[in-house]
Parts: C-alpha cells; sequence; structure tokens
C-alpha cells in the first residue's frame, strides 16, 4: 500500500485539533442508513454523540462497546442521516480499504479525556 504522503502541516496546525481518549458507552443503529451508526462516548468531563461510517465492516458492531478510542472532539457539529454528530473517530486502515478497520487505541486504559499529543 504506497500512498503519497499529504502536504506538510505546521505544529501550529496541529495544535488546532483536539485529540482525546474516551470510552464508548453505546451503540446504537441509525435506520435511515446503511453505513452509520450513533456512538456515544464518555470523556470524562462531557459525554459526545458521534456518527461513524462502520455499519458494515463488523459482524458484532456491539463489541466496541466498552472500548477506548481516540476522537477528535473539536470538529463543528454536523447532521449525519439526521443525527447530530459531535466529532470523528479515528480509525486506522479505512483509508486504504482494510476492513474492518482497526480502532485507534491507548495501549492500556486511560483516563476518558486525556489528550493526545
Amino acid at each position: 500500500m504506497s500512498h503519497p504522503v499529504k502536504p506538510l502541516v505546521t505544529l501550529a496546525d496541529l495544535d488546532k485539533l483536539d485529540i482525546r481518549c474516551g470510552t464508548i458507552t453505546a451503540l446504537n443503529d441509525v435506520p435511515r442508513s446503511d453505513k452509520v451508526v450513533q456512538l456515544s462516548v464518555d470523556f470524562g468531563d462531557f459525554e459526545r454523540t458521534i456518527v461513524c461510517g462502520i455499519k458494515q465492516e463488523r459482524a458484532d458492531l456491539q463489541a466496541l462497546v466498552g472500548l477506548q478510542a481516540l476522537f477528535v472532539v473539536n470538529l463543528a457539529p454536523k447532521k449525519i442521516c439526521g443525527v447530530l454528530s459531535e466529532g470523528m473517530m479515528f480509525d486506522i486502515g479505512y483509508a486504504d480499504g482494510l476492513l474492518p478497520a482497526a480502532l485507534a487505541q491507548p495501549e492500556f486504559p486511560v483516563p476518558n479525556g486525556v489528550r493526545a499529543g
């Protein structure tokens, strides 16, 4: 899988992203879509709803409940299939066609809300 490296960014660009670890507390179907599901994610001091296009990636989506993963929490909210999404989950491999894509996870459990970087 050889893909060109994207254009350079500065540390200031990277600093704009608020990447945090959170625990997926619930996963709900989005009935009007064959691609997306709705995650409820605990970030310690706050909770967010995050819509992800992973519905067809795994046989048992509910197995994700209770797992920690990395999320961008400062994206502008956006309605996806009628559900307001308040962030983005990082997954590894989806852009390269790897299915299921792997969750970007901490090496060991960390407090919800801890920042990456």
